[in-house]
């Protein structure tokens, strides 16, 4: 096992014998193992598209078994074993399609002819005897800018699956999907062949989370200002966590009429500012922070969890019996809803106590997506000329139970009364519920939505800029990142590739990037790693 993808590998190198996150060596072997053989796959792919062979059914295979591989998302052995198989049969049955087509299929690579063992235990030995991350390249520069590639792809892939679920698609995704996942195999690359792919990347997230704007909003509405109350009613209750949209939908309605109220945790907080979601009347509040609380918040809510993305570890078994998980999300003993049918959560919220009392822990406000924020720029923009506004601070990014988190709730803290402050993701659960008061009756304290609403944020940004007739590195706006996964990782290439400048990222580095890397980013995007809340905050204010 060697495995380095988040912000939280263990010694700030990497995992060795079991992740931090929860993951044994097996199921590491076995992600190992699948990313290999879809490599094999996209080499095939690569040349199929340039006979004009695409198949939609095996893209958006490929995006859930590259999504699969993100941190939090999979520890079942048994779906790895599937997914492995799958792609070698997809693999073999576009071979023939491209032979026919008169396209190349004589690749010499291993990962072209790979043939996965027969058992789980078998295939992850198969995974282990490949010691895929530290044989991406003998150039530690080079398998550097790899891995980072590699990691921005599984960010890619997950705001790609969540599109897809509600009718969004861009087969320029996948086609860059396959080049990028087939560029692992490559031998005698140097840093200048890498660079612009992983600049690439960044485009094509971008696009990604487009689509995903594009999906959630047309579906379900532009997020519109609303107060969401922290605590609970006497009522039976389920809690949802995690990113899926559809999912969250799915459950209001099979829930509806039948006295049971619905609570998000972490980044389903958002949701609440959809107007298509908050029709319903039983979708009351939120419950709880982010994943690195879990285990102090689960066993303390009186009804069944229901798990629709990464974003949380492995629950406990002591609570395992009223957790449920749906989508790509497995856990071995964990009950799996493959089907959408959420009966058997119903069921078990029907049969637990729920809430005996009302409890009023006051509430936050959610809902300033691009088009909310854009809605007043007027006065934003009037704010500034009147130097009312002084400076904007996007603070958002990952959470993690690793030390050092606390930076971003004494930034925020700090932050003077003249500025304000955007965020996004389950980073803001630091201090998510901080009173900032307001600035002409706009909140100091903008919640933008979901990681992915990085988009929003973006956008917010771009439209600034444009009103100010400056670039956007010109604007009196500051982005402090917090990072955990590989969702993170895609934003900031991202954030890269629109030549986004002076970015601060903690609570530390990633481990993936080599010093002479770091040194590139340094010298060509100032990217920087976060001092003290003080220090920033002197250093960026003057």
């Amino acid at each position: 096992m060697y495995c380095n993808q988040c912000e939280q590998t263990a010694k700030g190198v990497a995992c060795t014998t079991i992740g931090v996150c929860g993951k044994n060596e097996e199921v590491a072997d076995l992600e190992d193992v699948l990313i290999y053989a879809l490599c094999g796959l996209s080499l095939f792919a690569n040349e199929a598209r340039e006979k004009g062979i695409v198949d939609d059914a095996m893209d958006r295979f490929t995006m859930e078994a590259v999504f699969s591989t993100l941190t939090n998302v999979d520890f079942d052995p048994e779906r790895f074993l599937v997914l492995v198989n799958k792609t070698v049969e997809l693999r073999d049955a576009l071979k023939a399609k491209v032979a026919a087509a008169g396209g190349k299929t004589d690749f010499d690579h291993p990962a072209a002819s790979f043939t996965p063992a027969g058992s789980i235990a078998e295939l992850a030995k198969q995974g282990a005897d490949l010691h895929f991350i530290e044989n991406l390249d003998t150039d530690e520069n080079v398998r550097s800018l790899k891995q980072t590639l590699l990691y921005g792809l599984k960010g890619i892939a997950a705001y790609t699956d969540h599109a897809s679920i509600l009718g969004q698609n861009d087969p320029a995704i996948a086609g860059f999907m396959y080049q990028a996942l087939a560029a692992m195999l490559a031998e005698g690359l140097t840093i200048e062949d890498c660079v612009p792919v992983a600049m690439k990347a960044g485009e094509i997230n971008l696009r990604a989370m487009e689509l995903l704007d594009t999906a959630n909003t047309g579906t379900y509405g532009h997020p519109v200002p609303t107060s969401v109350p922290l605590g609970h009613r006497k009522n039976k209750c389920i809690l949802i966590t995690g990113h899926d949209l559809h999912d969250l939908e799915l459950l209001l309605k099979q829930t509806e009429g039948k006295g049971i109220d619905i609570y998000t945790h972490g980044e389903m907080l958002p949701c609440h500012g959809y107007p298509e979601l908050k029709k319903y009347d039983h979708f009351f509040g939120h419950y709880g922070t982010a994943w690195q609380n879990q285990h102090k918040e689960f066993p303390n809510f009186p009804g069944p969890v229901l798990f629709t993305t990464n974003c949380i570890q492995k629950p406990r078994e002591d609570y395992a019996d009223r957790i449920f998980t749906t989508g790509l999300v497995g856990w071995p003993g964990i009950t799996h809803i493959a089907d959408k049918d959420f009966t058997p959560v119903i069921d078990k919220a029907l049969a637990m106590d729920g809430w005996q009392d009302d409890a009023d822990n006051g509430s936050v406000m959610v809902g300033f997506g691009h088009n909310a924020v854009l809605g007043v720029a007027d006065k934003v923009i009037e704010a500034v000329k009147n130097k009312d506004i002084r400076h904007f601070f996007l603070v958002g990014g990952c959470d993690g139970a690793k030390p050092g988190r606390d930076y971003f709730t004494k930034f925020v803290e700090q932050v003077p009364s003249d500025c304000m402050v955007l965020t996004l993701a389950c980073g803001k659960f630091r201090f998510f519920d901080k009173d900032l008061g307001d600035i002409g009756g706009i909140p100091r304290l903008l919640d933008v939505g979901q990681c992915n609403d990085a988009y929003s944020a973006i956008q917010i940004a771009v439209a600034l800029a444009g009103a100010f007739e400056c670039d956007v590195n010109d604007l009196p706006l500051s982005m402090i990142i917090s990072w955990y996964e590989q969702k993170a990782v895609a934003i900031l290439l991202t954030l890269l590739f629109l030549g986004i400048k002076d970015i601060r990222l903690g609570p530390s580095l990633p481990a993936f990037i080599s010093p002479a890397i770091l040194e590139f980013l340094v010298a060509t995007f100032d990217i920087k790693p976060v001092d003290t809340p003080e220090n920033d905050l002197k250093t960026i204010l003057g």
